[in-house]
């Protein structure tokens, strides 16, 4: 029996990705696969506008809403699962609906990782430590000196990045940069794939965020952020710089009005749409770019 090909769906943030991936989920036997690093966690049901329950009763999905904030979600971790995901979709001989706006994890998918090796405990410790008490300037200049090649790969306000970066120099010898030349083993060919990008004119996605945003805290988002901040994470974990997460939690901590917080992260959100479009632009442009409203 031949194995349905699998969709991919791609596009910034509210330019309308899950309503698109649900009805393609009705009208082919499917199952919508989460590609958002943020629409992983648990603890943001609402500030990453997860599916509604609405969409879940409408078409099956997977992968949203089952890791704790706690937990450093990797790509690598993401790539193990949606693998996993999708080979159960073949197997019952559902359609595999891939939808995010996290491009990293795409690029995983049809290309593989890296064949980088796991860093022992004590190192991640340390340098994680080492982030927190020197910020991320300081961390990228200790890459430069020591790993210039993948420095100049990284900016200096990423910590994430920064402090991953650093852990694997020590751990291997070997820079990351050196490392991520190898390439590792896709799981699923680009020929196996119906591949497309959401498009919408920036002016309007700017809009539709605006609004959604808006109803965000209207379905109790700073509820929300507020539950979050009074776990007191670590401020370099993933689930910590979601949009809207910090000046949120801000806000409900009296620590900033929530006037201040709303226009911070309209500003932040228009950032991010503005960076993924360049980053889908530059590296999704053999795929389908859709026009929309």
């Amino acid at each position: 029996m031949t194995k349905p090909r699998a969709i991919l769906i791609a596009g910034p943030t509210a330019s309308g990705k899950s309503a698109l991936a649900v009805r393609l989920a009705r009208e082919r036997h499917g199952v919508v696969i989460n590609a958002d690093s943020m629409q992983v966690y648990r603890d943001l049901r609402i500030l990453t506008a997860r599916p509604s329950d609405e969409d879940l009763r409408a078409a099956r999905h997977s992968l949203y809403g089952y890791v704790d904030g706690a937990e450093a979600y990797s790509v690598a971790r993401w790539l193990a699962d949606a693998a996993e995901a999708m080979e159960e979709c073949w197997q019952s001989s559902f359609t595999p609906i891939v939808v995010g706006g996290t491009g990293l994890y795409f690029k995983a998918l049809l290309e593989g990782l890296s064949p980088v090796p796991t860093v022992p405990d004590e190192i991640r410790g340390h340098w994680r430590a080492e982030a927190q008490r020197l910020g991320p300037t300081a961390l990228h200049a200790l890459l430069a000196a020591r790993d210039p090649d993948t420095a100049a790969r990284l900016r200096p306000t990423d910590p994430q990045r920064l402090t991953r970066a650093l852990e694997v120099l020590e751990a291997t010898g070997r820079g990351l940069a050196d490392w991520q030349r190898e390439r590792g083993r896709p799981v699923v060919a680009e020929a196996d794939t119906e591949r497309l990008v959401l498009a919408p004119d920036r002016a309007a996605l700017y809009a539709r965020a605006d609004a959604r945003l808006d109803a965000m805290m209207s379905a109790g988002a700073l509820a929300e952020a507020r539950a979050l901040g009074e776990r007191r994470l670590p401020e370099d974990l993933p689930v910590m710089r979601a949009l809207g997460v910090r000046p949120l939690i801000e806000a409900a901590a009296g620590r900033t009005t929530l006037e201040a917080a709303l226009a911070q992260t309209k500003l932040d959100t228009r950032h991010y749409i503005k960076r993924q479009q360049t980053w889908l632009w530059r590296h999704m442009i053999a795929w389908n770019h859709i026009p929309t409203q």
